[in-house]
């Protein structure tokens, strides 16, 4: 896959992307990106309330698209996507790379491999600091209902509440959340707290603000009768497991995956992780005329979520 050109109204960031990317053209116009036919696929990343928009009109233009989370702010407007999926004969395929850190291809294998035992909890804290100055730039679109589709929750959290479904459980049975603005001028939540039931017994609990000063961390704690594992986003914290009776895999696991991606790449040398691997695998897709990893009615998954999250929040049950 090669790099064809850069599409953006803001001026500054095309000149940026000019001066990187010196083979890519840039344009202002997205009708001129689908008219090119040497423009396979496009890559959406526009703020959450286009994503549906401008995926839909790449698609129906016979371009794939690669998108950014989350879908959109809401499943019914996610879904058109598949609509226009099913119209053009194209795919679609969503950025939700920190299923690919190189952290979580052991944590997989740990839960598939039936070593944790039956997971009955899991604990997960995304607790990050923005300034007020984040809301307010770039016209003032996050933080908002209409546009951003909520706030901690749906737009710094959406990667770990993903994150959640795959490790703990797809399918919910009870959501019990509480949440509010606590110290940004903002439409939506700076603050969440839930208590999630799963159909397969488990429990979890989910914390989302963007009011910790000044951005501690993003906390995963997976639980069985089998073992414990914790991490803080990428980087691995504990690794106990009962059949690891002297400790050594966590030491050498630790080795390895205490640093996060940037100290495990060179134990990985042919893996990809996050991004790179959403890429290569969209390009893959196309080429071998096979769906990408991440399709629709898997990434609306932690929209739908998100959405029941808010209904109990505005119900307060």
């Amino acid at each position: 896959a090669y790099l064809v050109c850069g599409c953006d109204i803001d001026e500054k960031r095309l000149s940026k992307f000019a001066e990187k990317y010196p083979d890519a053209y840039t344009t202002a116009s997205f009708d001129e990106v689908l008219s090119d036919e040497s423009v396979d696929v496009v890559s959406v990343c526009l703020p959450t309330y286009m994503h549906a928009e401008f995926a839909c009109k790449a698609l129906r233009a016979g371009k794939h698209v690669l998108c950014e989370k989350p879908a959109d702010i809401t499943v019914e407007r996610a879904m058109a996507i598949k609509d226009a999926e099913l119209e053009s004969g194209k795919m679609a395929g969503f950025v939700f790379q920190n299923r690919y850190s190189y952290l979580m291809y052991p944590i997989f294998d740990a839960i598939k491999s039936g070593r944790l035992g039956k997971i009955y909890l899991g604990t997960f804290a995304v607790k990050w600091h923005r300034k007020q100055s984040y809301y307010d730039n770039n016209g003032g679109w996050r933080g908002t209902w209409d546009k951003d589709g909520g706030g901690s929750l749906m737009n710094q959290s959406i990667h770990t509440v993903d994150l959640m479904l795959q490790l703990i459980g797809s399918e919910v049975e009870d959501v019990r959340s509480v949440g509010g603005v606590i110290n940004h001028d903002i439409e939506s939540e700076d603050m969440t707290a839930s208590l999630i039931t799963f159909k397969n017994g488990a429990t979890a609990t989910f914390v989302s603000t963007t009011c910790a000063y000044d951005g501690l961390s993003t906390e995963i704690g997976i639980y069985g009768t089998g073992g414990s594992i914790e991490a803080d986003a990428d980087k691995l914290r504990r690794w106990r497991l009962r059949d690891d009776v002297d400790g050594i895999e966590e030491e050498e696991l630790l080795e390895v995956y205490g640093m996060g991606n940037i100290g495990a790449q060179g134990h990985h040398p042919d893996v990809r992780c996050g991004h790179a691997y959403m890429i290569d695998d969209m390009a893959s897709a196309v080429l071998s005329d096979r769906r990408p990893a991440i399709g629709i009615d898997d990434a609306v998954k932690s929209v739908a979520l998100i959405e029941r999250i808010y209904k109990c929040i505005r119900e307060s049950k």
